[in-house]
């Protein structure tokens, strides 16, 4: 089983950082799982033209690629002017709608106000639901607040969630490939 992180940000390392804790996390549960963190900013990927998905090359195809292969995801994007990313809303327009389908996803989000957590509840499970994919039922979302100076997440609560939302993925997808 393959699970790819994505993070959707092309600066800072804040969404990375809770990307990776839950592949960590997800490795704790279960060392078997292969795990890819895909953090966007590594990549130079071309705005969606309506191409066939397919016909991109590089970067772009490797992202597509990346996620296609993947057995289940955790996608994770900060929140600007409350609303996900623009390289995740690209990512989006570019994977195949049978990329997603009937995939377990799991969602985190950081930023700068505590209202914008509402981002994922209003934005990101819609598009999982376009996609026809399974949403794990917790999600992490986490403020400026809950880093310290090193930009390590020092926050009991978040962390708590963190290993909730990694345990969930694991038992979704366990559950969903002994189901086939």
């Amino acid at each position: 089983m393959k699970l790819v992180g994505i993070s959707g940000a092309i600066i800072g390392s804040k969404t990375a950082i809770v990307v990776q804790k839950v592949l960590e996390e997800v490795k704790k549960i279960d060392p078997e799982i292969e795990t890819e963190l895909l953090d966007m900013k590594e990549y130079d990927v071309q705005f969606c033209d309506g191409r066939d998905p397919s016909a991109y090359t590089g970067d772009t195809k490797k992202v597509i690629d990346s996620v296609i292969s993947s057995d289940f995801c955790l996608i994770g994007t900060p929140i600007y002017q409350a609303s996900m990313s623009g390289v995740l809303k690209n990512l989006f327009d570019l994977i195949p709608t049978s990329a997603l389908q009937q995939k377990v996803l799991g969602f985190v989000a950081t930023g700068g106000t505590y209202q914008h957590y509402l981002v994922i509840e209003n934005q990101l499970k819609p598009i999982a639901g376009f996609f026809r994919s399974y949403v794990a039922p917790g999600y992490v979302y986490v403020h400026d607040d809950h880093y310290n100076e090193f930009k390590e997440i020092n926050d009991p609560d978040v962390l708590e969630r963190i290993q909730r939302l990694a345990s969930e993925l694991v038992f979704m997808q366990k559950r969903l490939k002994t189901a086939d």
